[in-house]
Order: structure tokens, then sequence, then C-alpha cells
């Protein structure tokens, strides 16, 4: 099948590659990631599923995985997929395609931050509005926060009975090093036009009058989830409204029980539900992989690549990064991260 993009060439060679990775592992048991270029970012369709009676229907699939962010992590030789890039660029495909008669957002990810959350979730209820495409969520094994926050762009929700989902809130994780500095003789002073000019800085001492202005923020921002909650999950009943919303996460049996998913199943439920939805007997279930690579069944992985790892210290060649140093101040719908 030809390609559905241009192709962006940028190739380290073999051999190059060989040795860098040679002069690795001599090295401590940390572990190095070396980018090599975006290569080719044609996107093409494979099919993993399919009825006989397929007809020439078709049902997209589109994965969703890792930390949700809208922008690229750098490498040394190049850049990760934007995740929002990546999910865009795919139901872009399935609305301009008229034999996609439906989508499947499979969705295998912890949160993210709140922008690129929101900015999904509005581009497929766009997608919705404009193509009236049916649109599955699929829960994989972890679709908390941010990601449970996407899935409410679904038409309906298919959680997998040992998912685990919910985390409905918000977190602005901040550090401060104020006290442990002064103890080394060390004061920060910051020259600023107002008092508020520097909030949540790590270097000077903690003001309540400061986090009051950051716990605003998360005060609006969980309003907004909290309601979308409530106006997308009509079956959620009123006396789990309280439970579900306060940050827990829940497996997906409870999470159906609940009324925050619709039914218990996997890839082949929500396939099946996807052609009930539109209105047809047989499709074709296709994923759209990068470059020449193609996925061998539904649950294979199309690089849909996190910006960031969620776990664990990483080193590579030019910067050492640590959960929470990197990620304090940013506004979070995340499970899991630890500041």
């Amino acid at each position: 099948m030809p390609p559905l993009h241009s192709p962006m060439p940028n190739r380290l060679p073999a051999a190059c590659l060989l040795a860098l990775c040679t002069a690795l592992g001599a090295c401590s048991p940390a572990s190095f990631n070396v980018s090599v270029g975006p290569g080719s970012r044609t996107l093409r369709e494979s099919s993993v599923l399919r009825d006989k009676n397929a007809g020439g229907n078709k049902v997209a699939m589109i994965d969703l995985r890792g930390l949700i962010s809208d922008d690229s992590e750098p490498g040394l030789f190049g850049s990760a997929p934007n995740p929002v890039d990546e999910i865009l660029s795919r139901l872009k495909l399935a609305e301009d395609d008229s034999s996609v008669k439906a989508v499947i957002i499979r969705i295998n990810s912890p949160g993210g931050t709140v922008t690129a959350s929101d900015i999904i979730y509005r581009e497929i209820r766009r997608f919705s509005d404009a193509t009236h495409k049916p649109v599955i969520a699929s829960m994989g094994e972890i679709t908390a926060s941010g990601g449970y926050y996407i899935s409410l762009a679904a038409d309906e929700i298919v959680a997998e009975p040992t998912s685990l989902t919910g985390s409905v809130g918000v977190i602005i994780p901040t550090l401060n090093f104020s006290e442990g500095l002064g103890k080394i003789g060390i004061v920060s002073r910051s020259v600023k036009s107002g008092p508020n000019k520097d909030l949540g800085n790590p270097l000077e001492p903690m003001r309540d009058s400061q986090y009051a202005v950051l716990q605003g923020i998360v005060d609006e921002f969980y309003a907004k989830f909290k309601g979308l909650v409530i106006e997308r999950r009509p079956r959620l009943a009123p006396d789990h409204i309280a439970e579900a919303t306060d940050g827990r996460i829940v497996t997906g049996k409870t999470a159906v029980a609940w009324g925050l998913a619709d039914r218990e199943g996997g890839v082949r439920e929500a396939f099946e539900i996807a052609k009930e939805r539109a209105g047809i007997k047989g499709a074709d279930l296709v994923k759209y992989s990068v470059g020449s690579g193609k996925s061998r069944t539904a649950y294979g992985e199309t690089p849909v690549e996190p910006a960031r790892a969620a776990a664990g210290p990483e080193i590579n060649l030019l910067q050492v990064k640590i959960p929470g140093l990197e990620t304090a101040g940013n506004a979070y719908y995340l499970w899991g991260m630890v500041p």
C-alpha cells in the first residue's frame, strides 16, 4: 500500500550505532537511551483482525500509550514523536477514509499534562461531531487520570476487568530545597516584579499565599474534570460520585459497576461494539503504523511513543532526568507520579 504521509529519512549508519552501543555497554548499570532521529514517519495501514464478510468496511484502532504530553522528547540524534500529533494524524486518516466506519481508541496510559489530555479529548469530540462515526474507548492495563479523561470523549467505554482506571484529579508537583540549602550556607533571593512571579520557587522558603494560588488552579482543573465525568457518564450513580472522583483508582470491573465504564471486555469486544454502533455486520480492524513496521495483532504496539518515561531516573548522553525534578510546576491529570 502506498505511503499515506511523506517520509522524513534520518538514519544513523548501523556500524556507528553498533560502536556506540558497544562503548555504552562498559558503563554502569544505569540505562542509556539513544534516539536515532525520527526516521521515516510514514503512516501505513495494516489489518490486525478481519471478518470474513468485511465487505470493504474498516474500523480504525488508534493506540494511546505512555505519558500524554504536547511535546517531543529530545534525543542526541532527533526527537521522539509528539503524542498529541501522533493521535491527531491517525484521526485525520480515519476521518478522510470513507471506508472507516468507526474508531477504537485503545488506551494504556497513566495520564499526562492537563493541556495535552484536554486537546486530545476535544479533538476526538470534534472528529465525532464532524464524521458521526462511532468512537469506542478500549481500556488496557492502565487508563487513569488523563487517560480516563480522554476515554470520556468516546461514545462507549469498554474496560478490561483487570484494568486500573479512575484517578480523577489534578496534581501540580512542587519541590523545595531552601531549608537544605540554608544548612550549607546557600541563600536564594529572587528579584521579581510581583509577589507571585516566582510561584513554587524551589530555592526560596515556601509561602502559603503562593500555594493558595496554585491550589486555586488545581481546583479549577479538577472542577472541569469532575464536571466532565458527571456529564459524560450518565450511568454514574449519585451515591458513587464522591468516591469515583476523589482521586482513587479502581479496577475495570468496579468501573463498570459504578458507571465509569459501560462494559467489560477487550479489543474484540470493542470491535463488535464499534460495528454494532456503525450498523455494519463485518469489517477489517486496521491500525496505522509508522514506516514499514506493522502490528502482528490488535495488541501489537504501533509507535505512539511517550514523550517521557514514567518511572525511574533516566540517564542519556546529554542529561540526567529524575521524575519530579523535570515535571515540577506543570499541571497533570496523572496517576503514579512521584514528585
